[in-house]
This record gives C-alpha cells, sequence and structure tokens, in this order.
C-alpha cells in the first residue's frame, strides 16, 4: 500500500513546481497543461493531499484535475503562506522553496483546512460576474474621486461614468438571471431581510453554497466581520476586524447594513448601539453581523425572516 503524500504546488501560468513534505521525491518542474498535470497526477498514491496558493486563476486547472483524480486538494490563501514561512524562520523565495513550505504546511495544517471543492460552471460563472462587477464599482469609484476637481472634465465624466452603468446594468441582470436558475428559493427567503437586495442576496448566496460550514460562527469568520481580541494579561486590548475571507461579501453586508438601518425595524437597534457609544461604523458592522447570521439561519432552514424576532440588543 502506498503512502499518501503531502505536496506543494508553487503555480505559475506556464509550469508548476511540485515538492513533497517528506522529501520523497526532489522539487521539480510540471507543465500547467492537462496533459502534463494528468501524467504527474496518475504517479501519485491515492488521496494524496496538495496545496497550491490561490493565483488568480493559474491554480485552477490542477485543482479541478487533481479533485477529479482523486487528490485532497487544499486551495490556499497566499497571506497565510506568507506569515507560516516567517513563523518557521524561511529566509529565501524560490520556486522550490515556496512548493516545499507549502508542502510542510499541509502536512502540519491539514487537518484545520477546508478541502477545496469545485463550483459548478453556473456557480463558477456568478463567482466571476460577482467579482466583475465589484472590479468595475471600484474602478468607477476611482475615476469620480480623480477627476472631482477637473471642471473642464465633467462632461467626459459623465459620459464615462454612464458607460460605467450600462456595464453594472448588463451584468446585474445576468446576475439574476443565474440566481433565478441556481437559487430561486433561497434568494427569495434571503430578500425577506429588510436591507438584503438581489446583489447581497447572491453575495450571500454564492457564499453559502460553497462551503459547509460548521455553524454559524464558521460562516461570520469567513466572511471576515468577526472581531479578533488583542488582549494579553490584564491588558484588554481593542478588538479589530480580522477581514478573513471575501472583501465584496464584506462590502455588501455593510451596504445591506447600511440600508436597513434607516428602516423602521432595524433602525432602533442601530440607535441603541449609537447610543451606547458606538461610532457609526462600528454599529454598522455589528448590523452586519447581524444581517448574515439572519441569512445564515434562513439558508439551512424553511421559513422566511421573521421581523418580531430581531433582538433590540
Amino acid at each position: 500500500m502506498q503512502t499518501v503524500l503531502d505536496i506543494g504546488v508553487d503555480v505559475a501560468k506556464d509550469a508548476v513546481v511540485v515538492a513533497c513534505a517528506r522529501q520523497s521525491f526532489a522539487a521539480h518542474s510540471v507543465p500547467n497543461t492537462v496533459v502534463g498535470l494528468r501524467a504527474w497526477l496518475r504517479g501519485l498514491p491515492a488521496g494524496s493531499r496538495i496545496g497550491m496558493e490561490a493565483t488568480g486563476g493559474f491554480h485552477q486547472r490542477l485543482a479541478d484535475l487533481a479533485h477529479a483524480m482523486g487528490s485532497v486538494v487544499y486551495v490556499l490563501n497566499p497571506r497565510d503562506v506568507r506569515y507560516y514561512a516567517r513563523a518557521v524562520g524561511v529566509r529565501g523565495k524560490t520556486d522550490p522553496v515556496d512548493a516545499a513550505l507549502i508542502a510542510r504546511y499541509i502536512a502540519h495544517e491539514q487537518a484545520r483546512l477546508h478541502p477545496y471543492q469545485p463550483l459548478s460552471a453556473q456557480q463558477r460563472n456568478l463567482d466571476r460576474l460577482l467579482k466583475r462587477r465589484a472590479k468595475l464599482v471600484a474602478l468607477k469609484t476611482a475615476l469620480r474621486l480623480s477627476l472631482q476637481d477637473a471642471p473642464e472634465l465633467r462632461a467626459q465624466l459623465k459620459a464615462a461614468v454612464r458607460h460605467f452603468d450600462l456595464l453594472l446594468k448588463a451584468i446585474e441582470s445576468q446576475i439574476a438571471a443565474l440566481m433565478q436558475q441556481l437559487f430561486p428559493k433561497q434568494l427569495a427567503r434571503l430578500q425577506t431581510i429588510l436591507g438584503v437586495g438581489p446583489l447581497v442576496g447572491a453575495g450571500l448566496a454564492q457564499a453559502l453554497s460553497r462551503l459547509p460550514f460548521a455553524n454559524v460562527q464558521a460562516f461570520i469568520a469567513f466572511t471576515g466581520l468577526d472581531p479578533r481580541p488583542q488582549d494579553s494579561g490584564r491588558h484588554k486590548g481593542r478588538r479589530r476586524l480580522s477581514k478573513r475571507g471575501p472583501p465584496e461579501l464584506r462590502r455588501l453586508l455593510f451596504n445591506a447594513a447600511m440600508s436597513a438601518a434607516k428602516t423602521r425595524l432595524w433602525k432602533p437597534l442601530y440607535e441603541h448601539y449609537r447610543n451606547r457609544g458606538w461610532s457609526s461604523t462600528a454599529t454598522l458592522v455589528i448590523l452586519a453581523r447581524k444581517i448574515a447570521r439572519i441569512a445564515y439561519a434562513l439558508w439551512h432552514g424553511p421559513s422566511d425572516f421573521d421581523p418580531t424576532r430581531l433582538a433590540t440588543t
């Protein structure tokens, strides 16, 4: 019986460099093509664990092929790998060193990692559309800010913004159509939460359908809205958000909180925390976190949002 291997992969556009935690084979390069990757994967013991960083899409082919051929795949946050390298004292950075580091990370940390689960073609398209929309919103905002003090370009700015709005409308139309194909009932249920519209509902549905979260706390941690303690002995440090997970989902939830805070239902809760001394931003984060909790419950249950159950504290 072959021993399961812990393998790290440093991914680039044209090739990947692979290394093993047990040094069963020397680090070497494999073409980042379907033929090259399949030939390499066939030689691995069944159930081997393969880790790689998310690299703007270059890792996708390997992740999908490795999963389909029976390996356990982990797609890692590059920031986690970078901090791990500092923690274990890695003093250099080359492709073989990075691959060996990822293999070591998988060998020691795989018990707390989420194995990669491929998205369906429709889910992948939804994910792509949400990211494209987020990029367009950022570009539109940057354009407005950069030209706000250039009155001689006001007409051109208005024309450019109009084109951005047309693009955004087209993307939002595609998102709405996909949501009706993928999660029509769940989307309708999520939108019963005051403050949650079609786009926020799409972002929540995409996140909640991707991973089997153990509980609501795991989902809140995934959104990056979980407060991170900074305590030591008697010192109680300032809590800061972890800001892990998809930044666009946090932005959408924050926007939902801003909308909700203006409604008759949510406004007393907003004012409650403001009266306790919380800043407006911190209060909106609290509301965003509560919306995420409610969304998790609705996603896993048959009921719509019940306004009478909204706690005032």
